[in-house]
């Protein structure tokens, strides 16, 4: 399974761990866009990140992970749902990137916003300055300085495939004591923080546990697929158009010489309309199929 989480459990102590890596999905977000290299990899390691992050959530819906800036890369976007479908996007001034730029120089006083998204219930949202070299410190950062379970992420990408790594620990069960619970906590985390992202990107998820944690009796559950699926469709496109109010659309279809086209920034998808399927639209008959009109 190329595109996969997979969650593990120590048993002699209250921590969790999980696994993710993106290879076919990842670069089907890539190919939507011509990214340069920095930009590939910090959305990779975003995607990696959200994936990592809905399989700490208790939800049906979307988590939605947000980076803003005012350098060079201003926006990082990235959403996985509870079903395991993740999306991507990156907005970047090509010519201020170099080829080895890393996050502080291409997104400098960054925000980091983690929206969750439930189907049902109310909406959350978190936010963080970036204040880490690194997305994964970043991250790590949020949940240090939040009321959450302390939570530590290694993350990486190449380009081909991003990968992850998540340890949180969890309320006090096998271990009551604070000192022991801490000294296990530090154990686990400063051998995971051995790992080179060389390891990370090539190693299979039980090779790479038994290299970190061969003396440590572990649990390894059953992986659980992702792919990558944009949400956009021509249905939503049409509601989009339907908000404007007939008025303004049939104005959009005189400023665009009787055709309007309404892009999706994720995947690139087009999705047009012409005077006889706006005229439907607001006829209420609906939106499923273009009309066979065209100009």
């Amino acid at each position: 399974m190329s595109d996969h989480t997979q969650r593990f459990l120590f048993d002699d102590t209250d921590v969790r761990g999980e696994l993710v890596g993106l290879s076919a999905s990842y670069q089907q977000v890539l190919a939507k866009h011509d990214y340069p290299q920095p930009v590939a990899q910090l959305l990779g390691e975003l995607l990696a990140a959200a994936s990592l992050l809905v399989g700490t959530l208790k939800f049906d819906g979307l988590l939605v992970l947000q980076v803003r800036s005012d350098g060079a890369v201003p926006l990082l976007m990235v959403e996985c749902s509870s079903d395991g479908e993740v999306r991507g996007i990156a907005r970047y001034a090509a010519e201020r990137i170099g080829d080895d730029a890393g996050l502080a120089q291409l997104m400098p006083e960054g925000v980091l916003a983690m929206t969750v998204d439930p189907r049902q219930g109310q909406r959350y949202q978190g936010l963080v300055a970036l204040d880490g070299d690194s997305l994964a410190e970043c991250l790590s950062n949020y949940f240090a300085t939040s009321e959450q379970l302390a939570t530590r992420f290694w993350l990486c990408a190449d380009g081909r495939r991003a990968r992850g790594l998540l340890l949180q620990q969890l309320p006090a069960d096998r271990l009551k004591d604070d000192e022991e619970r801490a000294a296990s906590w530090q154990h686990l985390a400063t051998l995971a923080n051995t790992l080179q992202n060389e390891e990370l990107l090539a190693l299979d998820n039980e090779t790479l546990l038994h290299r970190l944690y061969h003396e440590e009796p572990l649990r390894l559950f059953e992986p659980r697929p992702l792919r990558f699926r944009c949400s956009c469709s021509r249905e939503r496109s049409a509601k989009a158009l339907v908000s404007l109010g007939r008025a303004d659309a049939e104005q959009l279809l005189d400023e665009h010489h009787g055709r309007v086209e309404i892009d999706c920034q994720f995947c690139n998808e087009r999705y047009a309309f012409d005077a006889a399927d706006v005229a439907q639209l607001f006829a209420g008959g609906g939106s499923h199929e273009p009309s066979d009109t065209r100009h």
